[in-house]
């Protein structure tokens, strides 16, 4: 399937209808693999223990200074945090699947909160137009892909 050519509606009724398939049929391992974010995050899975060294590296290696949305600086913006493009609470077995991280900054991040992907990037298309092909450029859009298949 070529989501290239779709419309956001579109590719927002495909990833509910394939996420809602998908959270029907959760297994143990699912489970596991939303706690496993947890303890690769946070030293002991807890948030205020403080980020481990790996997911520190993992930061350093897939982000610079400035946020992807808003292109500031992170030092302007009270810093980085990692975030997943389709939410953990809507698709849990893709809290460890890299290529659904992202590095933005904390401002972003709080306004993004738990909005799936696609309705993310209609909110930005109709409150800061200038920000949206920013968004529209790292859509997961082969992690659809890939879901799909």
């Amino acid at each position: 399937m070529n989501l290239e050519n779709k419309e956001l509606k579109e590719l927002f009724e495909l990833a509910n209808k394939i996420g809602n398939k998908r959270y029907h049929k959760l297994t143990h391992q699912d489970f596991e693999n939303y706690r496993k974010f947890d303890y690769w995050r946070y030293i002991n899975g807890d948030y205020e223990c403080g980020t481990t060294p790996e997911s520190k590296d993992w930061v350093r290696k897939n982000s610079d200074s400035y946020c992807p949305i808003c292109e500031d600086n992170y030092s302007e913006k009270g810093g980085k945090t990692i975030d997943h493009k389709l939410p953990r609470s809507q698709y849990p077995w893709l809290s460890m699947e890299f290529k659904n991280l992202w590095v933005i900054c904390q401002v972003c991040n709080q306004e993004k909160g738990e909005m799936h992907w696609y309705e993310y990037e209609h909110y930005i298309f109709v409150h800061h137009a200038n920000l949206y092909l920013a968004v529209k450029a790292v859509r997961p859009s082969q992690l659809l892909q890939s879901l799909n298949d």
